[in-house]
């Protein structure tokens, strides 16, 4: 099998075809243009998060100038997240029929121009539809990304580049609340960083669809041999004319448990994601540029935990004597110290210290992505749009809970007379026990069986 970052052997090639002359691409060596499309997919997960987590950080001055309670900051936030999760698995299915070049380009433009939109809110009821359209229009770009790398990569590379097209959706979250909050700033009100951000979006699909091809093959920058190492481990055929098996789905208990993960997975995160900058500014006493950068900290943690875990899961996974005991391990103690890192960072007095706690916890749970992420894309099997998106599309589930919770238990709290940290520090005792649900759930996944019953083959780390 031909490794595509060795050059021919000029010599070689000469002997087997006699005295036939060396072609271009056999002179220049081979090509590497799967590289260029995991940039374009980092790059879009880079403004994905920034226009998602923006939010965050502008929600305490537009519940100011709207007089919002935290009830209505949890429906507007829960808007985006509920639209996101109607929409995943239709949105992944259209990926599996239409190819992953029309759909993401009509996910970013659309949620690009929702982002603008939210710049345009004049109350409370204009704000939750225009976020529940931007949660409708960014559904199925997880989904539409698993095929593309499935597509474009061979199995041993595609444990590396979820966890780096993850750990540049932390990135793009990471960059956000500090950014935003100097903006805010700058600019003199919450509006403005939405129409940037916003711009950057639309940016990207008109490059994306230029460039982008559904099929390697169909590429002019993919030579011989970089297809011929694409195409070296099992790619997901085309679905177009297969029904998905929704008798078997049911019959397959790790498909669910992957999506029950994935939602104690979303609690956790959706506490940082949406909360956080609230919580540092109302519970820690923090400025608005203050809870950014450590906002931005704590992010930053999910954000290199997730690519150590892409590069170190997939090693460790590769060389197991027992591969499939690999994933559940992995699986079951990152969340497990997760939830440990959190208890301890409640008990610091400084807010440095707790965000720094803080981010530890959510590194350790990020590690996991990319383990849960090729085992969900195995299991799905030639269906990995709409079954991702399926088992991705019930994080949805964890995401609105998280938002929701931390909004009703806070105004219980102060109904309570609590104010401050006592007001939002217990909170805390509950995302970590979720977390350990997720741990205890990653031991019971089967990652072998594909939801059609074919075995997993398991790829080992040579080359």
């Amino acid at each position: 099998m031909t490794d595509p970052n060795q050059r021919p052997n000029p010599v070689e090639i000469a002997a087997q075809s006699g005295s036939r002359e060396l072609d271009r691409s056999d002179r220049e060596g081979p090509s590497r243009a799967r590289w260029v499309v995991l940039a374009m997919l980092c790059s879009m997960s880079f403004v994905l998060y920034i226009d998602r987590v923006c939010m965050s950080q502008a929600i305490v001055p537009i519940g100011d100038d709207f007089g919002f309670t935290n009830w209505k900051k949890s429906l507007v936030m829960m808007a985006f997240t509920l639209a996101y999760g109607l929409f995943e698995v239709p949105t992944g299915r259209w990926g599996d029929m239409y190819g992953a070049r029309r759909i993401l380009t009509r996910i970013v433009i659309w949620w690009s121009v929702f982002t603008v939109a939210t710049a345009m809110c004049f109350g409370f009821y204009s704000l939750l539809l225009v976020r529940f359209l931007f949660g409708a229009g960014e559904a199925g770009a997880y989904p539409n990304t698993a095929r593309v790398i499935a597509t474009w990569f061979p199995h041993r590379e595609r444990g590396a580049a979820q966890g780096a097209f993850m750990a540049f959706s932390l990135v793009g979250g990471a960059v956000t609340p500090f950014l935003a909050a100097y903006m805010i700033e700058i600019m003199g009100g919450w509006r403005w960083p939405f129409v940037v951000f916003g711009v950057l979006g639309a940016a990207w699909a008109a490059l994306f669809h230029t460039w982008f091809r559904d099929d390697p093959a169909e590429h002019s920058w993919v030579r011989p041999a970089e297809l011929e190492w694409i195409r070296s481990g099992p790619a997901p055929s085309r679905a177009h004319d297969v029904a998905i098996p929704w008798g078997l789905l049911f019959q397959q208990r790790s498909l669910w448990l992957l999506g029950l993960i994935i939602t104690c997975g979303a609690f956790n995160s959706y506490l940082y994601l949406s909360w956080y900058p609230n919580y540092l500014q109302k519970a820690r006493g923090l400025t608005n540029v203050e809870s950014g950068w450590l906002s931005s900290m704590v992010l930053a943690g999910g954000a290199l935990g997730l690519q150590i875990g892409g590069i170190v899961g997939g090693r460790i996974v590769r060389r197991a004597r027992n591969w499939s005991l690999a994933r559940r391990m992995i699986g079951c103690c990152s969340y497990a110290s997760a939830a440990v890192a959190l208890l301890i960072s409640v008990q610091f007095d400084s807010p440095t210290w707790s965000a720094g706690l803080a981010a530890l916890s959510c590194a350790c749970m990020f590690f996991h992505q990319s383990t849960w992420w090729s085992t969900t894309t195995d299991i799905s099997g030639r269906h990995v749009g709409a079954l991702f998106g399926l088992a991705n599309g019930m994080g949805v589930i964890g995401a609105m809970g998280s938002q929701l919770f931390f909004g009703l238990f806070a105004d219980w709290r102060a109904e309570l007379g609590f104010t401050g940290r006592a007001q939002w520090d217990p909170a805390m005792y509950v995302v970590a026990l979720v977390l350990v649900c997720g741990a205890a759930t990653w031991l019971f996944v089967d990652p072998t069986r594909t939801i059609e019953g074919e075995a997993v083959e398991h790829y080992p780390a040579t080359r």
